[in-house]
């Protein structure tokens, strides 16, 4: 390869770019790399303590956020789970249950945080494709009555991950918040991924969540930014949610650095989400006509495919084994089942060549 860069950072650059060009990486949407306006943003970051309020940066970061979903106020914090889990703390007390879906990630990845953070326990409900109803969970809650565990919140996902990056039907979305809350209940959203969910019913975010007592949704996924997520709700919520975050060492000081990059994700890539929903359709079709791979395409809403590998007489660890020493990187959600997500750093050609490494694997 020819390298014409004539800058430290150009030549870093120019090293990263050739490197993904010889590694598919589709595990998921969390490994994409800062644009270069990225790094220049937090490089040029102005900054402050944010623990005291003063960092400008962070400050503008959550501002619009709010202004986005139509909120009073956002809070910065390091991660999806975090937001999640101050969520979950705020929305109840010791004692209770949260209703979730039965492939949720706040109850199967967030380290049972439910119960050690909040003293909850979750109510499983298994929703056709990870999408509940609200005749799904209105009979779900608990009785008033003093000897069980009362009904504490209601948690959707949005889009739901191990379901296949599905969404939600804005009426559906609409009448669980309104039943819940009728029952008493406030309604958290997990939207990490809410923006593809947006893309994909061509609406914005604060339609979509208008209802919900609280949404975290996260920066560093398919909106590429290296580092954060943000909680946003009524003013209220967000300052008890202050005091969770620094309760959980989230108070992070000189974060103008990271929120650089979060501002330039939030303002500028929801807008390219659509071209991650064309590759994983693309990947998807494609996938289908794989031997022994069974797939139902017409159900890839956005950038999450799920499919079947059962009929290749492999399970996903050996088939994740063979895809990487072809420099294709895939996870395997059961010793059946493989997830690829599309995103930023991978383009169509990438997709492209997964499908033929995977096409001649199988027929092997």
């Amino acid at each position: 390869m020819k390298v014409k860069a004539t800058t430290p950072q150009a030549l870093r650059d120019t090293i990263e770019e050739a490197a993904r060009s010889l590694v598919v990486d589709l595990r998921s949407d969390t490994v994409t790399r800062p644009t270069p306006e990225m790094r220049r943003a937090m490089a040029e970051a102005e900054v402050g303590d944010d623990v005291y309020g003063e960092d400008p940066t962070i400050n503008r970061l959550e501002q619009r956020a709010a202004e986005i979903f139509g909120r009073e106020a956002a809070i910065f914090v390091p991660s999806g789970t975090m937001g999640n889990q101050i969520a979950i703390k705020i929305h109840t007390r010791p004692g209770q249950e949260v209703l979730c879906e039965e492939r949720a990630h706040i109850l199967d990845y967030e380290m049972a945080m439910l119960a050690h953070f909040s003293g909850c326990v979750a109510r499983p409900v298994r929703g056709e494709d990870g999408i509940l109803r609200w005749a799904d969970l209105k009979p779900r809650i608990r009785p008033k009555t003093y000897y069980v565990a009362q009904t504490g919140l209601v948690a959707l996902e949005n889009t739901h991950n191990m379901a296949g990056g599905t969404v939600y039907p804005q009426a559906v979305a609409d009448e669980i918040c309104e039943g819940a809350h009728d029952a008493g209940l406030p309604v958290h959203l997990d939207g990490a991924r809410v923006f593809n969910a947006a893309a994909a019913l061509g609406k914005p975010v604060a339609e979509i969540t208008r209802n919900f007592d609280s949404v975290m949704f996260c920066l560093s996924k398919g909106l590429g930014a290296p580092v954060g997520s943000l909680l946003v709700g009524s003013r209220k919520f967000i300052d008890q949610a202050r005091v969770y975050r620094k309760s959980l060492g989230g108070g992070m000081r000189q974060a103008g650095i990271l929120a650089a990059a979060g501002l330039i994700a939030l303002e500028k890539m929801p807008a390219r989400l659509h071209q991650d929903h064309a590759n994983a359709k693309f990947l998807a079709e494609g996938l289908a006509r794989v031997p022994g791979i069974r797939i139902d395409a017409g159900k890839v809403a956005t950038n999450i495919v799920i499919f079947d590998i059962g009929g290749t007489r492999m399970n996903s660890a050996e088939l994740s084994r063979q895809l990487g020493e072809r420099n294709i990187l895939a996870n395997g959600i059961s010793p059946e089942a493989m997830r690829m997500v599309t995103h930023m750093d991978v383009d169509r050609g990438g997709c492209e060549r997964a499908l033929e490494v995977l096409r001649e694997i199988c027929r092997k």
